[in-house]
């Protein structure tokens, strides 16, 4: 079963567009003024994994928007590539930007957002192109970051907004360069709250892979709770 359609009474959600890409857009059924977060998938693409998330934030009180970067153009392989390559040379240069762009747009023109608390996830592929929209976008408030690789070069962070980053000690090759960039957000006086979690790798909070982890899950996702609460305060009870 597909949670396309939510079986969650107290939330609704549907597939979007949102300008050259398609997405994946979960609210609660009451509330008006809420904060939103726009979600960036791993590199399996906009799944069953993703859009759970985007109901979990629905629950929590936001307007959540799990954007498909494989969906650009009509040849899912070609925009794959693309999307990959981008994030591998420079995720700043990648035409993905734009299409981030366009999905803030759409959650900022919806009627029940506050279109000025808008904030950022991403796992992954989706880690390091979140990294780069913080930095990218004067519109995200807050950004939480899983396992993500830093944008090019480290000094672009100086413009990035507060960033809660969650990474794996067993993945170690990408840990390493998540803590030159959290040295680099320091180093700017960037708000960050960094930590590694022993026992875990890459992917750790996806529920659906082997590499779960729900001790470290669990913790990350109650520290991005709060990094949002924080910056992304709630104007009305939902």
């Amino acid at each position: 079963m597909t949670l396309e359609e939510s079986t969650r009474p107290e939330i609704t959600a549907r597939n979007v567009q949102t300008g050259p890409i398609q997405a994946y857009f979960a609210r609660p059924t009451q509330g008006e003024n809420l904060p939103g977060v726009i979600i960036i998938h791993e590199i399996f693409g906009l799944n069953d994994n993703i859009r759970d998330i985007a109901q979990r934030f629905a629950e929590a009180g936001y307007a959540a928007l799990a954007v498909d970067l494989f969906s650009h153009g009509s040849n899912r392989a070609l925009c794959i590539t693309r999307v990959i390559l981008g994030m591998l040379r420079n995720p700043l240069k990648s035409f993905s930007m734009y299409d981030l762009d366009a999905a803030m747009r759409f959650l900022k023109s919806q009627p029940e957002i506050a279109s000025e608390q808008i904030g950022l996830i991403g796992f992954c592929l989706g880690g390091g192109f979140a990294l780069a929209f913080a930095v990218h976008s004067d519109e995200v408030r807050a950004a939480s970051v899983f396992y993500g690789l830093p944008p090019k070069p480290l000094n672009t962070l100086q413009e990035a907004c507060p960033i809660v980053a969650s990474y794996g000690a067993d993945d170690k090759f990408v840990t390493r360069r998540g803590e030159k960039a959290v040295e680099a957000l320091r180093q700017y006086g960037r708000p960050v709250d960094f930590k590694v979690y022993e026992g875990a790798g890459h992917s750790f909070f996806n529920d659906r892979a082997k590499t779960y982890r729900p001790n470290a899950a669990a913790d990350a996702w109650e520290r991005t709770l709060a990094w949002f609460k924080e910056y992304l305060p709630q104007k009305t009870e939902v």
